[in-house]
């Protein structure tokens, strides 16, 4: 594959290394050098590579200066296309055709009057391409009047208000137009430069004109990108636009395209794009919204969002414009309201389950709270203009909403709900921890004390006294576990574990199911430790816990019927299993036997055997040998793809003798001798062309086997030969 693709790229150069020559000698050919140079835009579309070799070898310069330079109007168009190609391909040619110069020369194709649409099409694709995604570029096309220039040309190109596209000429000039616009666009954002905006808001009186007289979607998607990006996140340029009342016609325009979204679904398509726009212009100023309330904008807004057509992320536009709407402007909150807006909103908080469009109606709901306090209230404080009996006849025919409203209260007390409970739950699962400290440290000093009770006191007088302080201590101990569990269901689970083994040993211990359950118990835990340690620290070294060994020739043992043991025993469990859930990742953690010393000392010889023979790794080590698999399985593949990599000293020897052995004889070449044309086809070429030996060889008919490398030895002979110094 590598020599295949190794192969290929120097096929591309060469092929590129011959165009360029070919450019450079066919000047007085325009049709030749104009399929040269699509021939070389083909090539740089498929590979940056392609692009870099261009520009290394010089011929993204040459064909700039061609460009400039040629009385062709097909070569300037051919030469402007292929620089536009390169430079959109590779980010380095962009760079370096990125100066003052060329966007002079192309402000003078723009500009000049002898210019066809066509080449004026190509000079505003490069200057496009030279500015997307580049502040350099945008400060260049503002300083040296580029930008005055496709402002003039915005305003001048589209004159006539009768757009027929079905005639050729009026449809170059409408491409014209749209890619004046879409370089506009490209100038004042991405990134975003209010300079340049501040330049291109001068063009909002024409973009409104167009608006009213254009109401086709070929008109109405350019100018609303062009006004969408030159007024965002721009508060100036956004009240200038309201100022030149952009506003209104963007409400007309959006008003027509509701009415007629009802006919076709490509008119419900164009006014969430007007949508988008409306929302841009009022994001950073929601007091504009008072505009929009005289036209009844939000009521337009929620009949388009009934529209079957429109997918998510629309409906999220629309939703996210009410929002803008509703912000700062009461007229709109009562107009969301009275058109059964937060019925709307409800449902698509409960119904879709997209975040994005969920967060955008909750926006939407929060907005309009005070407002339907207001109404609901009936105090007839709401801010227009109207009586309180209108207002009490508008509350009772708006009744049903009031329940709306309260489901909208609920979902909103919800959300607020369930982020007080993840910080609560945050909080108590600190708490949690330190509780659970305490009550290993506190049960593990009461069992200390219970264990050296036992052993001091050893005559029978003393049981009343054991018992009664046996009793004492487990008061206590019952009082650290509940302080302990207070704040957790589970642990409370435990106390009930734990306090009916208190109450039948108080009753007498006499039932016999009782003492074997104790019997069972206490051996267990006599097999299970044999120092003393207590029963919170068997629950940790559970973990590693290693075989029980083998006691040969022991005492049975009695089984003691001490109910601090059961309980010990029976809160060693009841821990063990509530931990295994909340502390399996450090459980896991711990198992690694890369993690911990086993045995012996890890080293590099028995490392990875032991990291393989460990059931539960952590992911540092499992990523470990994960890597080193992989490693071993491609190696081993390797090896057996290329088997003469195998060099042991045997081996070493029969290749050795392989390569000595003979093998096919390569067949050499026939001598043939150069006839007196072809020595007068070497030095015409030579003349004509230079030393390029392979120009040459495919200019003039030469015998068949010749190569470059002929060409060039036979004109080195005959060069030194005084006789044969001309043809």
């Amino acid at each position: 594959m590598e020599s295949e693709d190794t192969k290929k790229i120097q096929e591309m150069k060469t092929d590129l290394n011959l165009l360029l020559e070919c450019l450079k000698y066919q000047m007085d050919n325009a049709f030749s050098q104009k399929e040269a140079l699509v021939t070389i835009h083909s090539i740089c579309q498929q590979s940056s590579n392609a692009c870099i070799h261009f520009r290394e070898i010089g011929g993204l310069m040459f064909v700039k200066n061609l460009a400039k330079s040629s009385e062709h109007s097909m070569v300037k168009e051919a030469a402007l296309y292929t620089l536009g190609a390169v430079a959109e391909q590779n980010v380095y040619c962009q760079q370096t055709l990125c100066t003052s110069e060329l966007f002079e020369d192309l402000t003078w194709f723009l500009s000049n009057s002898d210019s066809n649409t066509n080449l004026k099409r190509m000079s505003v694709y490069v200057i496009l391409v030279l500015v997307s995604n580049n502040r350099t570029g945008q400060t260049l096309v503002r300083e040296t009047g580029c930008i005055s220039v496709l402002s003039q040309l915005f305003k001048t190109i589209l004159s006539n208000y009768e757009l027929n596209l079905s005639d050729n000429n009026v449809f170059q000039n409408y491409q014209l137009w749209s890619s004046v616009c879409s370089t506009l666009c490209v100038c004042v954002n991405n990134p975003q430069n209010e300079e340049n905006q501040m330049l291109c808001c001068s063009l909002f009186p024409h973009a409104n004109d167009c608006l009213i007289n254009f109401m086709k979607p070929e008109i109405i998607r350019p100018i609303c990108s062009f006004i969408g990006l030159t007024l965002a996140n721009n508060a100036y340029v956004q009240k200038y636009f309201m100022s030149v009342g952009g506003l209104d016609v963007l409400s007309q325009v959006l008003i027509q395209l509701e009415s007629d979204s009802h006919k076709t679904v490509s008119s419900a398509k164009l006014a969430v794009v007007v949508t988008k726009t409306v929302d841009a212009c009022i994001a950073d100023n929601p007091t504009l919204g008072v505009v929009l309330s005289k036209y009844h904008i939000v009521s337009k807004l929620l009949a388009l969002l009934l529209h079957e057509s429109l997918d998510a992320g629309e409906k999220f536009s629309i939703i996210l414009t009410l929002g803008h709407c509703t912000e700062d402007c009461e007229e709109n909150q009562y107009d969301l309201f009275k058109n059964n807006g937060l019925l709307l909103m409800i449902q698509a908080l409960t119904e879709s389950q997209n975040e994005e469009l969920n967060k955008a109606a909750a926006f939407v709901l929060h907005n309009c709270k005070k407002i339907t306090e207001k109404l609901s209230l009936s105090l007839g404080e709401y801010s227009f203009d109207e009586n309180e009996e209108q207002l009490k006849n508008i509350n009772m025919k708006e009744k049903n909403l009031e329940d709306y409203w309260k489901k909208a209260k609920e979902i909103l007390h919800r959300i607020d709900q369930l982020e007080r409970e993840e910080d609560e739950e945050k909080m108590q699962g600190e708490k949690y921890k330190d509780n659970i400290s305490s009550m290993n440290i506190n049960i593990q000093n009461t069992l200390k004390r219970l264990h050296a009770d036992r052993s001091g006191r050893g005559s029978k007088a003393e049981d009343k006294d054991k018992s009664q302080s046996r009793k004492l201590q487990g008061c206590k101990c019952h009082e650290v576990m509940s302080k302990a569990c207070t704040n957790d269901d589970q642990m409370k689970t435990l106390l009930k574990s734990a306090n009916p083994v208190n109450a039948c040993y108080r009753e007498g211990g006499q039932n016999k199911t009782l003492c074997k359950a104790i019997s069972n118990c206490n051996q267990n835990s006599r097999e299970g430790t044999t120092s003393e340690k207590n029963s919170v620290s068997q629950s940790s070294d559970h973990i590693f816990k290693h075989p029980t060994p083998i006691a040969k020739n022991t005492k049975q043992q009695l089984p003691v019927t001490d109910p601090f043991v059961l309980c010990s025993d029976i809160i060693n469990k009841e821990v063990i299993s509530f931990l295994a859930t909340d502390s399996c990742s450090k459980m896991l953690k711990y198992r690694c036997s890369g993690c911990i010393a086993i045995g012996k000392s890890l080293n590099s010889r028995n490392f990875s055997k032991v990291l393989h023979s460990c059931p539960y790794q952590c992911d540092r080590h499992k990523v470990i040998v994960e890597a080193e698999d992989r490693y071993k399985s491609e190696l081993r593949k390797s090896l057996i793809y290329n088997k003469k990599i195998l060099l042991t000293p045997r081996r070493r020897r029969q290749l050795a003798n392989e390569s000595s052995t003979p093998g096919v004889i390569k067949k050499r070449r026939a001598r043939k001798n150069f006839t007196e044309e072809e020595v007068n086809y070497l030095f015409h070429g030579v003349k004509r062309m230079g030393n390029h030996w392979n120009l040459i060889l495919w200019s003039f008919p030469f015998q068949q086997g010749r190569k470059a490398v002929d060409l060039a030895h036979k004109y080195h002979k005959l060069t030194k030969c005084p006789k044969c110094a001309g043809p």
